[in-house]
């Protein structure tokens, strides 16, 4: 990565921050960027550019924040606004406080999911990874009481994890690949079933 790449970067994260500024992880007491920082250095691990590390680290700001996409444009370009927009698991007239039904919001995601480009899907695949990552650690200490804090319950936790697997395709790196085959057979071993229905 290059110093002009490096200052995308940090003007991303420093982006992040502000925006997430006093937001927790549900659930827990970590702040939530801990969140995006996370899948952003896991897209570098799995190859990604700089621009692909910007999207990691604000893939979470239309949806938790309310930030614009010409906010986004503005700020990052057209290539990082049109990938958030991408990866932003909300509906027309969804705010951050309120949103659609969880079904109705997953269901769309994964059908979208499926026809981003592969640069964006490598990036929602390290948020996804990152989430199931976080879903099983508490899972092994914590059991099936930590699934109380999402929307959907656990059997469609699991069906919501299967399909957006299923959506991200097999052209993804190998390693990230594995891991997400690996986390989702974690999260089947607490939860025997699949289904989105409530």
């Amino acid at each position: 990565m290059n110093g002009d790449d490096a200052a995308f970067v940090g003007r991303a994260l420093a982006f992040a921050l502000e925006k997430h500024a006093g937001q927790k992880r549900k659930g827990r007491d970590a702040p939530y960027v801990s969140h995006p920082v996370r899948v952003a250095g896991l897209v570098l691990e799995h190859g990604g550019d700089a621009v692909q590390v910007a999207v990691g680290l604000l893939h979470d700001v239309i949806e938790d924040c309310g930030v614009s996409d010409t906010e986004l444009e503005r700020g990052f370009g057209a290539e990082v606004a049109r990938a958030v927009r991408a990866l932003s698991d909300v509906l027309e007239g969804d705010t951050p406080d309120k949103k659609a039904p969880w079904r109705e919001r997953k269901t769309r995601f994964v059908a979208r999911l499926a026809g981003i480009d592969t640069r964006a899907r490598l990036v929602a695949a390290c948020d996804k990874l990152d989430n199931l990552s976080a879903i099983v650690a508490d899972l092994e200490t914590e059991g099936l009481a930590t699934l109380e804090r999402f929307s959907g319950k656990p059997h469609q936790i699991r069906w919501y994890y299967e399909e957006v697997s299923l959506a991200l395709g097999t052209d993804l790196p190998p390693r990230l690949r594995a891991e997400l085959a690996d986390r989702l057979d974690m999260l089947r071993r607490f939860v025997p079933e699949a289904s989105p229905e409530p």
